[in-house]
């Protein structure tokens, strides 16, 4: 296939709310906010067809690791330690100055109380994500991490979904997902944060719990841009290029290259390797749409273009890549030469796949450990460093218009 030439047409892809999906969540949402855990479980029955308890028990828990078998599980442990360790060095610690003239400053970390992680049901069984958001959160100190995941008339949670979640060591795992199960965690539950993807009702409930709740952020649909130059392998980068837009039709996957050869090579490899994949629908939709095979007079061009779309995925596939990373300003998550695919940073490397879409790398980072602290500053002052400042504040404060500022001053010394 023909990538793309046009970058334009990929950089303008937009993901509109939907007005429907907007009302339907918001009045679902309106109901559960006044009616609690009656409507959840109503909301749940309408839905799902799900009656049961939705708390999952230590039974069923046993029954799904008994199920996956002890090599599974075993790989869960070796990917949990991995994300550890890279996420243990975002761990902060509480600080405080103390001066000579007794005043003291500082900052105290406290971990979130209780957080919600939302986990999708049905054909989508992600436990990498599962990962990804209860290892930082639990490094983090959360006291309690509560899963929330749809279940159908059965009552049914993925045995690799129970799995993760324990050997992560969710404290709680709730049988209702959907609109209704983001609604229980603000208004029921009342956690301090929803983190973890879903559909586009999801997204939207999530958008519209923000304020009264903290969220991780709104992510869009996947994708992956690669800088390479002519000694790059095509059957590496096609394969690249593949692994991201094979989420979903709106997937992009875009090539800034120095050598035209390599484009005509790709494209060809791209061809000869969906062939037998299983999603190639999916991949000819995303992208004959959001592909794009650039042409750049140099890598400093390319940089330069990477940096103006500030993509999730970034894979750099040139001679020496590491001494590249200076001129990378804006992206999710890098990777660094032809052997650090882009899956494996997916799964095991143990940096974060939870990563900001649409350009929004140029504000966002990575979801880390530091999602889920909040930070105080506090202050001890002696009376004779407040008198030291207290002319000056007084000027500051009637300058402003806030002389009840002021007064807070002038009663100290009166």
């Amino acid at each position: 296939m023909e990538l793309n030439r046009d970058l334009n047409k990929v950089k303008s892809r937009k993901i509109i709310a939907n007005k429907d999906i907007v009302n339907s969540v918001s009045s679902i949402l309106s109901d559960i906010e006044i009616g609690g855990m009656e409507k959840v479980l109503e909301y749940a029955k309408n839905f799902d067809g799900f009656t049961g308890n939705p708390i999952v028990t230590v039974e069923e828990i046993k029954e799904a690791m008994n199920s996956v078998g002890e090599n599974f599980i075993n790989i869960l442990k070796k990917t949990k330690e991995r994300i550890a360790i890279f996420h243990e060095n975002q761990i902060e610690k509480s600080w405080n100055i103390v001066k000579e003239d007794g005043s003291i400053l500082g900052q105290v970390v406290r971990p979130l109380r209780k957080v919600g992680l939302y986990v999708p049901g049905g054909t989508a069984t992600y436990p990498s994500t599962v990962l990804m958001n209860a290892v930082p959160a639990k490094l983090a100190g959360v006291k309690e991490l509560i899963a929330f995941t749809p279940v159908k008339s059965d009552g049914k949670v993925s045995d690799v979904i129970l799995s993760a979640c324990t050997i992560a060591g969710v404290d709680k795992i709730i049988k209702i997902g959907g609109v209704q199960g983001i609604g229980m965690a603000a208004y029921v539950e009342k956690v301090d944060k929803i983190v973890g993807p879903g559909n586009a009702y999801v997204a939207e409930a999530k958008k519209q719990v923000y304020g009264k709740v903290g969220i991780d952020m709104i992510a869009g649909p996947s994708e992956i841009l690669i800088i390479a130059d002519e000694n790059a392998n095509p059957k590496y980068v096609a394969a690249d290029l593949m692994s991201q837009s094979e989420h979903d039709k709106m997937a992009s996957g875009i090539l800034l290259t120095t050598s035209k050869k390599l484009i005509e090579e790709v494209e060809e490899e791209i061809d000869s390797q969906m062939s037998s994949l299983n999603r190639k629908d999916i991949l000819l939709e995303s992208l004959s749409n959001y592909g794009a095979a650039i042409i750049v007079s140099d890598l400093k061009e390319a940089f330069d273009i990477s940096n103006d779309i500030a993509p999730e995925h970034l894979e750099i596939m040139v001679a020496d890549p590491i001494s590249t990373l200076p001129y990378v300003e804006n992206a999710g998550s890098i990777f660094l030469g032809e052997n650090s695919p882009e899956p494996f940073g997916d799964y095991m490397s143990g940096t974060n796949h939870v990563l900001p879409t649409g350009g929004t790398a140029k504000f966002y980072s990575p979801l880390g450990v530091y999602d889920f602290i909040k930070r105080s500053s506090y202050s001890y002052y002696p009376k004779e460093v407040l008198n030291e400042f207290k002319d000056d504040i007084i000027t500051f404060a009637n300058l402003e218009g806030l002389d009840a500022h002021a007064n807070s001053i002038k009663v100290r010394y009166e």
